[in-house]
């Protein structure tokens, strides 16, 4: 069994507002996402973690588009990492493969889960990434530039992320147990000595962070580039 873990648990202090349920076109970004997971023939089922406070608009909204996947709501944790590990409490006994992916990030196509998936099956461990193209400059704390950064063997990571079960519940327990935090789950696999392999995407898989991300994903999609 496959299983998604959807992060939706953030407070969205960047944006200003809930951005999860901004609308893109006719539907609200985190129903964009849901829908990706829900149209991907590899995912059996999802679990949604949410702010406590959103649970009951979720669950409308879960009835509202007829999603089918949905098997559990989390609550979302005080950090990212601890949403994510309350939602990987909840996973079926028969998930094997785990997949993590931000609920802000709902561009990335079903097909896109799926080659990840495959991939988690053959190495243990997957992340959907970018290359870094722009130059990159170190600066100090007065946004002084102080040296050029070598972005050759550069990414940028993105989600989803998969794994196999058991790597990833022994990596986020060490990482919980610890009282450290990590951004995402890259970095805990690596604390645990995991090797992690990456899925070079050219697809678009913005992450909504900021009020102009809505503006571009409204254009991408009125212009044709995004396929929703």
């Amino acid at each position: 069994m496959v299983c998604s873990v959807i992060v939706a648990g953030g407070s969205s202090r960047r944006m200003g507002f809930d951005k999860l349920f901004s609308l893109i076109g006719d539907k609200p970004v985190i129903a964009w996402t849901i829908e990706r997971f829900e149209n991907c023939d590899e995912i059996d089922e999802v679990i949604l973690v949410v702010r406590p406070d959103r649970r009951v608009e979720l669950q409308k909204l879960v009835h509202t588009f007829g999603f089918s996947k949905i098997c559990s709501l989390a609550d979302g944790g005080s950090e990212r990492h601890l949403s994510v590990w309350n939602g990987l409490q909840r996973l079926p006994e028969e998930c094997e493969i785990v997949a993590v992916h931000d609920a802000a990030r709902p561009f990335v196509s079903s097909e896109l889960i799926s080659q990840c998936v495959r991939s988690a099956r053959q190495c243990g461990a997957v992340s959907l990434a970018a290359p870094i193209v722009e130059t990159i400059k170190r600066a100090d704390s007065e946004q002084s530039v102080t040296e050029s950064v070598d972005r050759t063997c550069l990414w940028a990571m993105q989600t989803p992320q998969v794994f196999r079960r058991d790597w990833l519940m022994e990596a986020y327990k060490r990482v919980v147990d610890s009282g450290r935090a990590v951004t995402d789950e890259v970095s805990a696999m690596q604390e645990a000595g995991y090797p992690v392999q990456l899925l070079k995407n050219a697809d678009w898989n913005i992450k909504i962070t900021f009020p102009k991300d809505l503006e571009l994903a409204e254009k991408l999609m009125g212009i044709g580039h995004i396929s929703f």
